[in-house]
């Protein structure tokens, strides 16, 4: 049985803490393994398939250092047995693995889940900058 989507989300918050810390692990742990999945990334750039996902996740991962900060805005969220949604804000501070600065990182986030293994699996992550406009 499906855990309820309320309490995976505390899992995909911590998820995305550490990676925002430079740990992917826990991030492709609750990621697909199966296509389809993508990201549209906060760049602009498309990423197609499981495998390039979970790469690029793991690489940009990489990027970062732990000391960071991350929280979640949930403005709706919903599931049925077969696909699930958040959309809202996250806002961050980073810890830029090369510089040693920490750098504001808010974004625009829609995800989508699908069960996988019985499991909520994240297959798709649209993300782009909030501008200083759309943060009031």
């Amino acid at each position: 049985m499906l855990q309820s989507f309320e309490a995976f989300m505390k899992k995909r918050l911590a998820s995305s803490t550490a990676f925002v810390e430079g740990d992917a692990r826990p991030l492709l742990e609750l990621s697909v393994t199966e296509d389809p999945a993508s990201i549209f990334g906060p760049k602009g750039n498309v990423v197609n398939g499981a495998d390039a996902v979970n790469k690029t996740n793991e690489r940009a991962a990489d990027i970062f250092a732990a000391g960071g900060t991350n929280s979640f805005e949930i403005l709706h969220m919903a599931a049925t047995d077969t696909l699930a949604y958040w959309t809202g804000i996250q806002r961050a501070q980073v810890k830029m693995k090369e510089s040693g600065q920490l750098v504001p990182m808010n974004l625009r986030v829609t995800e989508l889940f699908r069960p996988e293994d019985g499991e909520w699996k994240l297959f798709h992550r649209h993300a782009d900058v909030l501008t200083e406009s759309e943060s009031s």
